[in-house]
C-alpha cells in the first residue's frame, strides 16, 4: 500500500492577515484633506494685527496626517495587528474628527463666520500652547497637587468610615443621620465657611474636595460591607477568625468593588469641586488659569487650558480604571469606560 505525502496547506501571506477597515483608510484621506484645507485655503483677513503660528499650525496637522500614513502603512505590511487594533477601531472617530477640524478651521480662519476672539481658530489654539506653556504647565502641577491631596484624604476617611458604620451597627446610628444630613450637601456650598476656618485658601481647597470625595467612598463602601454574605463570617469564626481578620481578611475584600465605584464617583466630583475652589484665591491652578484666561479676553488660552484639562481627567479616570481590573481581576471588564 503507497503511502502519500501529506503537505500542509497554503498559508496566507502575513500581510493578507491584516485586513485594513474601510474606515481607516478614509481617514487617512480624511487628514490629507484636511491639511490641504488648511494650506492652500487663504484665511480671511480679521483685525490689523496678522496671524500668527500659521506655519507651525500646518506642520502640526501635517506631522499628524502623516504618522497616521506610517502607522497604516507599516501595520499593514510588516502585518502587526496590534499596532492597527486602536485605529482599526476608532476609524469613524478619525474621520469625524477630521471634519469637525475642518468645519472648525472653515468656519473661523477661512470665512470668519464665528466672532472674534470667542470663537479661535485651531492656530490659535497652537499659538496658546506654545507661548504659554509655562503658565499652564504650572497650573497643571498645582492642579495635580491639589487635587491629590484631597482626593487620598476624602478616599481614606470615606473607606474608614465606610467599614466602620458597615461592620457596627452602634457606630452606624450615631453616624447614619449626619451622612444623611451633611452628604448630599454640595461641598461648594461650604466655601464661605472653610474660608474663614482654615488658614489658606490652598488648604480650605484641599478640605472641600475631601468632603465631595468622602461622600460617595463612605456610602459605597458602608453598603459593600454590610451586603457581604453572613456564610463567610461564620466559615472564618469556624476556622477560628477574630473581628479584626473578619474585618480586613473577609468584609474588606469582599466589598472592593463597591468601594471602587465609590473612589470614581468620589474622583469625578473632586474634579468640580477642584475648579471652583480653584476660582477663590488659589494663585495657580486649572480652575484659576480659566479664570484668568477669561479675565484677560485670551479665549484661546480657556480653550486650550479646557481640552488639557479633559485630557488630565480622562487619563486620570482611566488609570483609576486600570488599578481596579488589576486588583479585580475576577471582575475584569464589568465595568467599562
Amino acid at each position: 500500500m503507497s503511502s502519500e505525502t501529506l503537505t500542509p496547506p497554503r498559508t496566507a501571506s502575513r500581510s493578507a492577515s491584516v485586513r485594513l477597515n474601510p474606515a481607516l483608510i478614509l481617514a487617512v484621506f480624511a487628514w490629507w484633506g484636511l491639511v490641504a484645507l488648511m494650506i492652500y485655503w487663504p484665511d480671511k483677513p480679521v483685525g490689523f494685527a496678522p496671524p500668527r503660528f500659521v506655519a507651525e499650525t500646518h506642520r502640526v496637522f501635517f506631522i499628524l496626517a502623516a504618522a497616521l500614513t506610517l502607522i497604516v502603512l507599516f501595520g499593514r505590511l510588516l502585518a502587526i495587528p496590534k499596532l492597527l487594533a486602536p485605529f482599526q477601531r476608532g476609524g469613524r472617530w478619525l474621520v469625524a474628527l477630521a471634519i469637525l477640524i475642518g468645519i472648525w478651521e472653515a468656519a473661523t480662519a477661512k470665512l470668519a463666520l464665528l466672532p472674534a476672539p470667542f470663537f479661535a481658530p485651531p492656530r490659535a489654539l497652537v499659538e496658546a500652547w506654545a507661548t504659554d506653556w509655562f503658565r499652564l504647565g504650572d497650573s497643571v502641577l498645582n492642579s495635580l497637587r491639589l487635587l491629590a491631596l484631597g482626593f487620598i484624604f476624602g478616599s481614606i476617611t470615606g473607606f474608614i468610615t465606610g467599614v466602620a458604620i458597615g461592620w457596627s451597627r452602634g457606630l452606624g446610628y450615631w453616624v447614619h443621620p449626619l451622612l444623611r444630613f451633611l452628604g448630599p450637601v454640595p461641598s461648594t456650598a461650604l466655601l464661605p465657611l472653610s474660608l474663614y476656618f482654615f488658614p489658606s485658601s490652598f488648604s480650605a481647597a484641599v478640605f472641600l474636595i475631601a468632603l465631595a470625595t468622602w461622600f460617595p467612598v463612605t456610602v459605597l463602601t458602608w453598603s459593600g460591607v454590610a451586603s457581604v454574605d453572613q456564610r463567610y463570617y461564620d466559615v472564618a469564626r469556624t476556622l477560628g477568625a477574630n473581628t479584626l481578620f473578619l474585618v480586613l481578611r473577609v468584609a474588606v475584600p469582599a466589598s472592593l468593588p463597591q468601594v471602587f465605584v465609590g473612589l470614581f464617583m468620589g474622583l469625578g466630583a473632586s474634579f468640580s469641586v477642584l475648579v471652583a475652589a480653584e476660582m477663590m484665591g488659589v494663585k495657580s491652578g486649572l480652575g484659576w488659569y480659566l479664570q484668568w484666561a477669561q479675565g484677560w479676553a485670551a479665549y484661546a488660552n480657556m480653550y486650550g487650558a479646557l481640552i488639557v484639562m479633559a485630557l488630565l481627567f480622562s487619563s486620570l479616570i482611566s488609570l483609576l480604571f486600570a488599578i481596579r481590573d488589576r486588583s479585580l481581576a475576577w471582575q475584569r471588564g464589568t465595568v467599562k469606560w
